[in-house]
């Protein structure tokens, strides 16, 4: 949807070197390397075959109806075709829903809009739909700490119909807990150019400004991200006129991701898989899914030891009045993290573990009964802690 001037953008090019925020993950890239280029090709030429999809039209049906079975047959069972009406037409979000092994009720959200105007929108937005069905299809059988949405929106082009409505209809009623949004739109790139640059978009509005640190943090995270698992250098910029400005409006934190070279197509019957870059969209895909995994927290659940034996890690005392040892009694100690949760998941501490022996002060917290997981990328253990 976005059309404005390039000169307006305040860039920051991101380096290699600048990569120590985050750490390679033998996991993820083992993931990100499954990302299929002819699963993105016959998915744009499918999405463009349908032609154009505004709202009202058969097309757009069409379009709904594959993406919808698309989810079907990946296995994905929480599926929501969410029904809004205006212009005297109705058209329909599709929400679809993965659960957390750990933060069931915290989602990460992952959106990109699937209606067109004046034309096929290969590109705009078939690019950022066809990216989020492949983010879908190597996520399925990931176990994941947070819960994941993946949402295909409508009627974006006609001004952020759809997000709006999914805001107003469940976020805000339903109170629901977002750790992130993250908005992909028109990420395809232009045939003929060098695309070696994706756009990651931050939030710098002031209405509200109080998400915008935790936005250009979780940005700059992305943005690390597409260093370590895709070929694309980085620019951040900041985010408009998109689906994530109902959420930044709603004061959630959000992140998106836009071509570098915009496509001079957009809107018009010209916005075609001729006049774009495959493998730039391949590109993106691997980074965004190196994102997604860093946000929803992957596990790799082969590799994970499950310390079955309660003298590998000690909690000590416990229960206790809010001082507890921790005792790791193999030579394991290697980028652990605590976390402790109350009975409601809510996260009240977090802390990194470096030594043999360490002692946490919980002693702020409620008497009461909390839950205490001990991880890194390779092993994990959870056990219950009582303050008394």
């Amino acid at each position: 949807m976005k059309q404005v001037l390039q000169t307006l953008i305040v860039l920051f090019t991101f380096s290699i070197s600048s990569l120590s925020a985050q750490t390679y993950n033998s996991y993820y890239n083992s993931v990100v390397t499954d990302v299929s280029s002819s699963n993105i090709l016959a998915d744009l030429i499918t999405f463009e075959n349908f032609g154009l999809k505004d709202v009202g039209s058969t097309a757009i049906s069409n379009a709904q109806n594959w993406i919808t079975t698309r989810y079907q047959d990946l296995g994905y069972t929480d599926i929501v075709e969410q029904p809004f009406s205006y212009g005297g037409n109705t058209t329909n979000n599709i929400i679809i829903t993965k659960t957390g092994s750990v933060y069931p009720n915290t989602f990460l959200i992952i959106d990109a809009h699937y209606d067109t105007i004046n034309g096929t929108g290969t590109n705009d937005n078939g690019s950022g739909t066809v990216l989020m069905m492949e983010l879908a299809r190597l996520l399925k059988n990931v176990n994941t700490e947070y819960s994941i949405k993946f949402i295909h929106f409508s009627g974006e082009e006609d001004g952020l119909i759809g997000s709006n409505y999914y805001v107003n209809n469940t976020v805000i009623p339903d109170n629901l807990d977002i750790s992130l949004v993250l908005n992909i739109d028109e990420v395809g790139g232009v045939n003929g150019l060098i695309n070696n640059i994706i756009v990651c978009e931050n939030d710098q509005d002031n209405t509200p400004s109080a998400n915008n640190a935790a936005s250009a943090a979780s940005t700059t995270i992305m943005a690390n991200c597409f260093g370590l698992y895709s070929n694309l250098a980085t620019e951040i910029s900041y985010a408009y006129a998109s689906d994530y400005v109902p959420f930044q409006n709603n004061g959630e934190i959000i992140t998106g991701l836009y071509e570098k070279n915009e496509t001079p197509y957009a809107h018009t019957s010209s916005d075609t898989l001729a006049n774009m870059d495959v493998n730039y969209l391949f590109e993106v895909t691997k980074g965004a899914l190196g994102a997604a995994l860093e946000f929803a927290v992957g596990i790799n659940s082969l590799d994970v030891t499950t310390f079955s034996k309660d003298s590998t890690i000690s909690f000590y005392p416990n229960p206790s009045s809010g001082k507890f040892n921790i005792k790791l009694n193999e030579n394991i100690v290697e980028n652990f993290e605590l976390i402790v949760l109350d009975i409601l998941g809510k996260e009240v501490y977090k802390s990194k573990i470096n030594n043999q022996i360490e002692t946490i002060d919980l002693s702020f917290l409620n008497k009461g009964v909390y839950l205490a997981s001990l991880k890194n990328d390779k092993a994990r253990i959870t056990k219950k802690l009582v303050i008394q």
